[in-house]
Order: structure tokens, then C-alpha cells, then sequence
């Protein structure tokens, strides 16, 4: 039987904070854990653009995930079997928070408010349910409306041309 005397102190240790950062960096204090487990876990920024994207790609009225450019290196990426999910989203990740900018289409005649604050709730959930940091902000960015037919349009002149 383990006594307090038996135990020992442990000290947490803490990044310093970046200036301009949206999120807590500094480490949190350490918990009690199993005896059998041990180690760290590291998630990488891409990881949470990457359910936050999906998570945005899964509301109706969101037709594509980043702003003109993007969306035209992510048609190339498609060809080519390639997509990117985290196309249009930047992340900030802390210890144990994160921040996220996404900039998306919206489908219309789909009001452009309701899928904002749809993405915001399915962003903010998704990343605090599949990988557990608490989401500080989702700024979410429309930067055009898609008008379907638009694209049978675009691609008929294409082909006359």
C-alpha cells in the first residue's frame, strides 16, 4: 500500500505563450492516470483541419471549402485522386484548445446564416468529440454563392472553345 510519503511530486511544464495566439499553450497540470499507461499524445494541425473540413463538407448548403484559388488547385487535386479535406480551413492548436478559420461556398438559394452557424456547431463538435481539444472560436469566411447550373455553363464553353 502506497503512502503520501511513497509518491512523487510531479511539475507541470508550460510553452510559453505566443504572442497573438487564440489559444492556451500552456501544458495542463498532470493528471492521474493508469499505472499501465504512459507517454504523450501529439496531434498535428492537419489532423484538425481535416475534421473540421469534413465536418463542414457534411452540412447542406455548403457546396465547396476554400476561396477561388483553392478551389481550383482542389479540382486538379481531384483529378488526380488526391483531394485535400482540410482545403480552406487553418487551424490554431494549443495544449488543449484550438481556433479554426474556414472559408466555404454556400449552395444557393440555401441562407447563407443558418449553414455559417451550422458549420460553426458541426466544426466545434467534431473536433472536441473525435479529438478532444476545446474549440476557443470558428471563424467561418462565405466567399461566394454557387448558383447550380453555373458550372454546366462554364464547363459547355469550355468545351466549344
Amino acid at each position: 500500500m502506497a503512502t503520501e510519503n511513497d509518491k512523487t511530486a510531479t511539475t507541470a511544464t508550460t510553452t510559453p505563450a505566443i504572442p497573438g495566439s487564440r489559444v492556451d499553450r500552456t501544458a495542463p497540470a498532470p493528471r492521474d492516470t493508469d499505472a499501465h499507461t504512459g507517454g504523450t499524445t501529439v496531434i498535428a494541425d492537419g489532423v484538425v483541419a481535416k475534421v473540421a473540413g469534413i465536418a463542414a463538407r457534411e452540412i447542406p448548403g455548403v457546396h465547396a471549402l476554400g476561396g477561388g484559388g483553392a478551389r481550383a488547385l482542389g479540382a486538379i487535386r481531384n483529378a488526380i485522386n488526391a483531394t485535400d479535406l482540410g482545403q480552406g480551413v487553418k487551424v490554431e492548436v494549443g495544449e488543449t484548445q484550438a481556433a479554426v478559420d474556414l472559408t466555404i461556398v454556400v449552395e444557393y438559394p440555401t441562407p447563407v446564416h443558418q449553414v455559417a452557424s451550422q458549420v460553426r456547431d458541426a466544426v466545434a463538435g467534431a473536433i472536441t468529440r473525435l479529438v478532444g481539444l476545446e474549440v476557443v472560436e470558428v471563424n467561418v469566411t462565405v466567399d461566394d454563392v454557387h448558383i447550380p447550373g453555373d458550372d454546366d455553363a462554364e464547363h459547355e464553353e469550355s468545351r466549344v472553345s
